[in-house]
């Protein structure tokens, strides 16, 4: 019998669209995490992050070397350490680029300022190069 911990949350994912709207951002850690499997190895880019106190986890799928992807968020019990003040943000997905590129990127936007803080997805969705976009730019 597995014996539960009182702080383990269950896993589970959202789609970059569910967290379109208002949202407080309490924490951001972008880290480089190990992962294999049973042939290999290697390091991919992670981030965590706090949205309305919960904790999100996003890991770049690094493919072959040239292309990389970001589809899915999950929920999960991860500390984050690099916590800040509360932080309305407004959450809305990237649109397409200017040559018909089709992005899958959740941009998060300072509720006053109107900057971007944070974005997190796939550029270049349709492309033969897509890639990763994990990017904090809070000061």
């Amino acid at each position: 019998m597995k014996i539960k911990k009182f702080n383990e949350i269950k896993e589970y994912t959202v789609n970059l669209e569910d967290l379109v709207g208002e949202h407080i951002l309490s924490g951001v850690d972008i880290t480089i995490e190990e992962e294999s499997n049973d042939y290999s190895s290697e390091d991919i880019n992670v981030v965590k992050f706090i949205l309305d106190g919960k904790t999100y986890k996003a890991k770049e799928d690094p493919s072959d070397g040239y292309r990389s992807y970001c589809e899915e968020i999950v929920v999960c019990g991860d500390k984050v350490l690099n916590t800040f003040p509360e932080h309305v943000v407004i959450g809305a997905m990237m649109g397409g680029g200017d040559y018909g590129e089709e992005n899958k990127i959740i941009q998060f936007f300072d509720y006053v300022t109107k900057d971007c803080v944070l974005e997190i997805g796939t550029g270049n969705y349709n492309d033969y190069y897509p890639y990763c976009g994990i990017q904090r730019i809070l000061n």
